[in-house]
């Protein structure tokens, strides 16, 4: 792969990692990049660098327009290791005179690698750097997804440089977002925004509004993972202003698990429910969905109806799994409900419906649990439960408020 212009001295200098298909949990099946850029002015200065065992790559990049030894500032825009790994090694190589940072990634820096000697450039919000004909600015973006995390805007070219945000994991020979398949570009930065910044989005929709309030003018959205947005920035900027206040698609998803095929027998029973409400639904079995892709849907989905049997007085592994991990990320504005097949016990339902109560869903019905097979009087209360469900999502389209029975 070589170097890619992005306008006159600014250049793509990154690693395509074309094999990744883990990244913290969360399934990369179309690999990543770690984008890093180049600008060639007064003051040569390389904004982020990449992975550790990609710093080849991104010398070798570099090396093809400028010796790296030129380098005068080194901008770091987000501390994680995927960005920063190779860092160490990079700056032995260019030693630049300046590293630019905000002032909690000064403090992440020396937490991650205690070098007291590098050249560290606190930046405050709002403040410019003249790099001769060209001009940096800076806006902190705490929490988005890390403490130190900051954009740089890039003045006369009206790029910028957005760190984690507005990116997906996509490995592909293409820069740019008018240059790749459409579909699979905005699922994978749909299935970004669900695994790493919805828990995030009350500061998302913050920063939407601060962004909107400069007025900055902005041609080119460059993200330290995936295609740089170039044809239409705005269409990410609009995905990311809907998916932070978690609006949904008014669709259902019934996510469950089973041991011997009676929760999925119930599954099919609400989901023939929903059906019968004109409700457009989809069932995840969790034994052959990865979580991350759950996600997905669950981030654009109005309604999520869980259902697990019960296992030693709990719940089966992958639908607890999935509990722990969906919690963490807080999706809110969910109608929900529970249903479950039982031995002799049957805790799965409460156990579930505890869950969705502490992430606010709203619940609309007290949930569902049948010993051992259902029969046929089971599966009509599965309809009634999907039904129940369907009404709901009728009644907050049409503007009606919504009441939880639990």
């Amino acid at each position: 792969m070589q170097p890619v212009e992005l306008s006159k001295n600014v250049y793509w200098v990154g690693a395509i990692d074309w094999l990744t298909r883990d990244f913290h949990g969360y399934s990369t099946n179309r690999g990543t990049t770690y984008n890093a850029f180049l600008i060639i002015d007064e003051k040569v200065t390389l904004i982020d660098t990449v992975k550790a065992g990609y710093r080849s790559d991104l010398m070798h990049h570099i090396r093809n327009i400028i010796d790296p030894k030129k380098i005068d500032y080194l901008v770091v825009n987000h501390v994680e290791m995927d960005h920063s790994g190779s860092m160490p090694a990079v700056m032995e190589e260019i030693q630049p005179e300046k590293v630019i940072c905000s002032k909690m990634g000064h403090k992440a820096l020396l937490k991650h690698f205690h070098r007291e000697d590098w050249p560290y450039h606190v930046v405050s919000p709002g403040e410019e750097m003249s790099l001769g004909e060209k001009t940096l600015s800076f806006l902190e973006t705490r929490m988005l997804h890390w403490p130190d995390s900051m954009f740089t805007y890039l003045k006369e070219d009206e790029i910028l440089f957005s760190s984690d945000a507005f990116g997906e994991h996509l490995a592909s020979s293409e820069r740019f977002d008018d240059e790749v398949n459409q579909d699979v570009l905005m699922y994978e930065a749909t299935k970004y925004y669900a695994n790493i910044l919805t828990l995030y989005s009350p500061l998302v929709k913050k920063l939407i509004a601060k962004v909107a309030e400069m007025e900055l003018p902005i041609k080119m959205i460059a993200p330290d993972h995936g295609v740089i947005w170039r044809d239409n920035p705005g269409k990410i900027i609009d995905a990311y202003s809907r998916w932070c206040v978690h609006e949904g698609n008014g669709k259902a998803l019934v996510i469950y698990d089973t041991m011997w095929h009676s929760t999925e027998m119930m599954a099919k029973g609400i989901a023939a429910g929903l059906e019968d409400k004109g409700i457009s639904y989809k069932l995840v079995n969790l034994q052959v969905n990865h979580r991350s892709d759950v996600m997905c849907d669950v981030l654009e989905a109005s309604a999520i109806i869980l259902g697990c049997p019960t296992l030693n007085n709990g719940l089966l592994p992958r639908m607890a799994g999935f509990l722990m991990y969906m919690r963490g990320l807080r999706p809110t504005n969910k109608i929900g409900a529970a249903f479950g097949s039982y031995g002799w016990s049957g805790e799965a339902v409460k156990l579930m419906n505890t869950s969705m109560n502490e992430m606010k869903f709203t619940l609309v019905h007290k949930g569902l649990k049948v010993q051992y097979v259902p029969e046929h009087t089971h599966l009509k209360e599965c309809v009634d439960l999907g039904q129940s469900v369907g009404q709901a999502l009728i009644d907050q389209r049409d503007g009606k408020e919504v009441e939880a029975v639990i």
